[in-house]
């Protein structure tokens, strides 16, 4: 089932997630409705929080950056639970992202090429993992989704008060989008 996406200025974007337990109702259907939910949006990856739920819980599919980025071959994740370290060997790269929860925007962020990421997989096996370039950068911004975070945190603050009235249409959902989007009642 294709899930609504939430768009900036939802609160359910700034709460911070809990864990999901292993007798977290339904968990491989949910598993399964955001991954068609990514696909029918054309995304690369989803936060639960873009779908309403407070929960650390993530699914990425960036195979089809491949051609690009080599380092998405095959990098498709159910991340339950994840943990992130980042491996500052190398100085933060700058590249555009966009996300689903703010659609028509993308913005340069900077972010450290190579993390070691622990997380569980819908099986609740645990797992841990070396990511580098462009991988990384995908796991980063999901994670982000997790703390309350948006990649628009992450831009200069004059980038953000240039794309203030952009922001606002997004919360407004004045947003020109092929899915189905959910906006703040507020």
């Amino acid at each position: 089932m294709t899930l609504p996406i939430y768009l900036y200025g939802h609160p359910v974007l700034r709460k911070k997630t809990v864990d999901v337990q292993k007798d977290f109702p339904d968990l491989k259907k949910l598993v399964e409705d955001m991954f068609e939910t990514m696909y029918k949006s054309e995304g690369v990856g989803l936060a639960a929080p873009q779908i309403g739920k407070s929960i650390k819980l993530v699914v990425i599919d960036g195979d089809v950056l491949s051609e690009n980025f080599p380092e998405c071959k095959d990098l498709k994740l159910t991340l339950i639970n994840p943990e992130m370290e980042i491996i500052e060997d190398e100085d933060p790269v700058s590249r555009a992202e966009g996300c689903l929860s703010l659609p028509g925007l993308s913005e340069n962020v900077k972010r450290f090429e190579h993390i070691l990421l622990k997380w569980l997989d819908e099986d609740f096996n645990p797992h841990e993992k070396e990511f580098r370039g462009f991988a990384s950068r995908i796991i980063q911004h999901e994670l982000d989704h997790l703390e309350g975070e948006v990649y628009t945190d992450h831009i200069a603050p004059i980038r953000k008060q240039l794309i203030k009235s952009k922001l606002n249409n997004i919360s407004k959902g004045k947003v020109d989008c092929d899915y189905k989007v959910k906006i703040s009642s507020k």
